[in-house]
């Protein structure tokens, strides 16, 4: 089987993945107490005018043919009206999403740079102190609460030193950078522990391999050993602990993008549940599926393009 059609079965399996989303979206959305009528309507609302806006927005249905209606749409590439901004649903999102994909990305590329280091430090004296700092101090950002952290870097790198802004996505390649370094650091040291045990372990396992010893016994220095024969063969596997962390982070940027006030999709999606706005909480939601479903198909390929021991027919 050629990567092809690898990449084109696993993206058939994108099919029960979103109907699956779908399904648990639909009715645990309808399941949070709340009126999205009186909500938009306020308090003041008459009883005439929140029918009418049921019978607009089709809420007087039953669940089974709302459902209907929502996947009907969906299968025409229309994921609905928004009840609270009165706009596309799709263009809603779409307006939004560069801002969590910057975040993601960003968030990827700074827990690679912090961990490799670290991880490198921490196998070439296996047991020392270094390692056990290295191994320890990453902990602390699996124990801090992320709208903790947040605010911790806004106070100080923020407000008092004026260095990032607190708030914005800033404009242009430059502005992103600046503007979202400090949402991205919070992303960022969730990641790195799990990253950094993983490729420490595996450096660990490359380095008594007989390929090492010989080039040891060679001469080879130790920066080039590590980098061109340790490095290249025990990141493989942090790959796959990269890509399915990052699956987890996409959910995890909600909070951090509210804190921050990103023009996220995250920060559009709790501000859609407090206005009960189904349409849009469904098209959020089924988005992070698909973007959590494609993480997982480029972790793949990429785990066998690296590995040639690896098939794509396995």
């Amino acid at each position: 089987m050629g990567r092809m059609t690898f990449v084109f079965r696993r993206l058939l399996l994108l099919v029960p993945t979103v109907l699956g989303v779908t399904i648990i979206t639909f009715f645990m959305i309808h399941l949070i107490p709340g009126d999205p009528a009186r909500t938009i309507l306020g308090i003041h609302a008459t009883p005439r005018a929140i029918a009418i806006l049921h019978r607009e927005w089709g809420l007087n249905r039953p669940l089974a043919s709302q459902y209907w209606l929502f996947m009907d749409r969906l299968v025409h590439g229309n994921l609905g009206i928004s009840l609270y901004y009165n706009v596309p649903v799709w263009g809603l999102i779409t307006s939004h999403l560069p801002a969590t994909l910057w975040l993601i990305c960003y968030a990827a590329v700074l827990a690679v740079i912090i961990s490799v280091p670290l991880a490198m430090i921490a196998a070439s004296r296996k047991d020392a102190v270094r390692d056990h700092i290295v191994r320890a101090v990453p902990l602390l950002g699996l124990g801090m609460p992320a709208f903790w952290l947040a605010l911790i870097l806004q106070t100080e790198f923020g407000v008092r030193y004026r260095l990032f802004p607190v708030t914005g996505y800033g404009a242009g390649l430059l502005g992103h950078l600046h503007s979202m370094f400090l949402p991205a650091v919070t992303v960022a040291i969730a990641l790195c522990p799990v990253v950094i045990r993983s490729l420490r372990a595996s450096m660990l396992n490359v380095l008594g391999a007989d390929y090492v010893t010989t080039a040891r016994a060679k001469g080879v220095p130790g920066p080039r050993l590590f980098i061109r024969h340790v490095l290249r063969n025990a990141v493989i596997p942090a790959v796959t602990v990269l890509g399915i962390n990052i699956g987890f982070l996409i959910g995890g940027t909600l909070i951090v993008e509210q804190v921050f006030a990103l023009p996220g999709i995250g920060a559009l999606m709790i501000n859609s549940i407090f206005s009960r706005d189904f349409p849009v909480v469904q098209g959020i939601a089924l988005t992070f599926g698909i973007m959590v479903v494609l993480v997982n198909l480029l972790t793949d390929v990429a785990y066998a393009s690296l590995d040639p021991r690896v098939r794509f027919d396995r």
